[in-house]
C-alpha cells in the first residue's frame, strides 16, 4: 500500500501512500497493500497456536489506525519539511531514516542483505521507481500545491495500476467492473481539479508531478513482479536493501542540484525524521505485520483512509483551504479505486484450505 505515501518497496504492492515490502507482498499507495501472500499456519504449530494467533490479532485495530495516521500525515510532514529544506534533501532524509529503521531490525533479527548482484541490480531499479522518484516528485509538487491535493493524487495509484496491468500483465484481464472503476476514478480526478472551471486556481505542474509520483508506484510494482517475484530473501532483507539503494541514489544526485543547508530548523528537521523513521521505516513494519495477521484484503483498506487523514491534517494543522469539489472528488476517486481492486463474487462455496490465514 503505496502505496501507499507509504513507503512501497520491493515487497510492496503489485497493483498506491507515497509511502513502504518483499516481492511476495503487493501494496497500494502508500503507503497500502493489495495482494500480499499471507503465511499459512505451520502444520506443526500444535493445538495452542490458534489461541496465540487470536491473542496477537487482538491489537490489530490499534496498529491499523496507527498505520492510517502515519501514512495520512506523511503529506503534511513533506510540506513542513520543504519549509526548511530543498525537496531532494527532504527525500534523502526520508529514505535515509527509513533505511536506518529497517537495517536496525535486520541486525536485531540477525538477517543478511542479499548477496546476488542480479538481485541488487533489480532492487536498484525498484528503489528508483518506488522510492527515489515518487518521493522526490511529491516533495517538489508540495512546493506549489496543498498537502491535501497531494494526498488525493496519491489515491489514484490503484487506477494507474489497473490501466498498466492490462498492458503489462497478460494474466490480469480487465472486467467491466474494473473498467468502470477506472472511468469513475478519473472522473473523480477531474472533479478534484475543477475541470469545469478550466482548472482555475490549480497549479497544473505541481498536480502533474503528484500524479506522476502515483503513476511511478504501479510501474515499479510491475517491474518487481516481473523480476523479483521468486527471490528467496525475506521481505525485511529486500526492503532494507531497496531503501539503502534509494539513499545512495539520492546521496549522489542531491548535491548536484541543491546547496548544503546553512541551518537546520527544528520543526522541518523533525518533520523529515518523522517522515522517514515513522512514515517509511516503522510503517512498513506495521504494514507487513498486519498483512501476516489479518490478511491483505483487510489490510489494504488503509488505502481508503489515507486521503481522508491527509485532507483533515492539511486543513486542521496547516490551515489549507478546502473547496467542495476536493472532498467530493476524493470520494469519487476512492470509489473508482475500490472498483478496480474488486473481484466478482464466487458462484459457489470454495473448500477451506487447512491452515490458511483469514483475509
Amino acid at each position: 500500500m503505496s502505496t501507499t505515501t507509504g513507503a512501497p518497496t520491493a515487497a510492496a504492492p503489485s497493483a498506491n501512500p507515497a509511502n513502504s515490502p518483499s516481492p511476495r507482498t503487493a501494496t497500494t499507495a502508500g503507503p497500502k497493500i493489495v495482494g500480499t501472500t499471507t503465511p499459512a499456519t505451520p502444520a506443526s504449530a500444535g493445538p495452542g497456536s490458534g489461541t496465540a494467533r487470536r491473542g496477537r490479532a487482538l491489537g490489530w485495530p490499534i496498529r491499523f489506525a496507527a498505520l492510517c495516521l502515519v501514512w495520512g500525515f506523511s503529506f503534511l510532514f513533506i510540506k513542513v519539511g520543504t519549509h526548511g529544506f530543498a525537496p531532494l534533501q527532504v527525500t534523502l532524509g526520508r529514505v535515509a531514516f527509513g533505511a536506518l529503521v529497517l537495517l536496525t531490525m535486520l541486525v536485531i533479527k540477525r538477517e543478511r542483505l542479499p548477496r546476488s548482484a542480479r538481485t541488487w541490480g533489480h532492487l536498484a531499479v525498484a528503489a528508483f521507481l518506488l522510492n527515489a522518484l515518487p518521493f522526490s516528485l511529491f516533495a517538489y509538487s508540495e512546493l506549489t500545491i496543498p498537502s491535501t491535493l497531494a494526498g488525493i493524487c496519491n489515491a489514484t495509484s490503484p487506477l494507474w495500476g489497473m490501466a498498466l496491468s492490462v498492458v503489462a500483465l497478460s494474466e490480469d484481464r480487465p472486467t467491466r467492473r474494473r473498467v468502470a472503476g477506472l472511468g469513475i476514478g478519473f472522473l473523480g480526478v477531474l472533479t478534484v481539479l475543477g475541470a469545469w472551471q478550466g482548472f482555475a486556481g490549480t497549479d497544473l505542474a505541481g498536480t502533474a508531478m503528484a500524479l506522476g509520483a502515483s503513476l511511478s508506484y504501479p510501474i515499479g510494482w510491475i517491474y518487481v513482479r516481473r523480476t523479483l517475484a521468486g527471490a528467496p530473501h525475506s521481505h525485511l532483507s529486500m526492503s532494507g536493501t531497496q531503501l539503502l539503494l534509494a539513499t545512495v541514489q539520492l546521496a549522489v544526485v542531491t548535491p548536484l542540484f541543491t546547496t548544503a543547508p546553512t541551518s537546520y530548523p527544528l520543526v522541518p528537521l523533525l518533520a523529515v525524521f518523522a517522515l522517514g523513521a515513522l512514515g517509511t521505516g516503522f510503517a512498513f513494519l506495521l504494514q507487513y505485520g498486519l498483512v501476516a495477521e489479518i490478511g491483505p484484503t483487510t489490510a489494504q483498506m488503509v488505502t481508503y483512509f489515507i486521503p481522508v487523514i491527509a485532507t483533515a491534517a492539511g486543513v486542521a494543522v496547516l490551515d489549507e483551504q478546502l473547496s467542495w469539489n476536493t472532498p467530493v472528488g476524493a470520494l469519487i476517486v476512492l470509489a473508482g479505486a475500490a472498483l478496480t481492486q474488486s473481484k466478482p463474487r464466487s458462484t459457489g462455496p470454495s473448500p477451506a484450505r487447512p491452515g490458511a490465514a483469514t483475509d
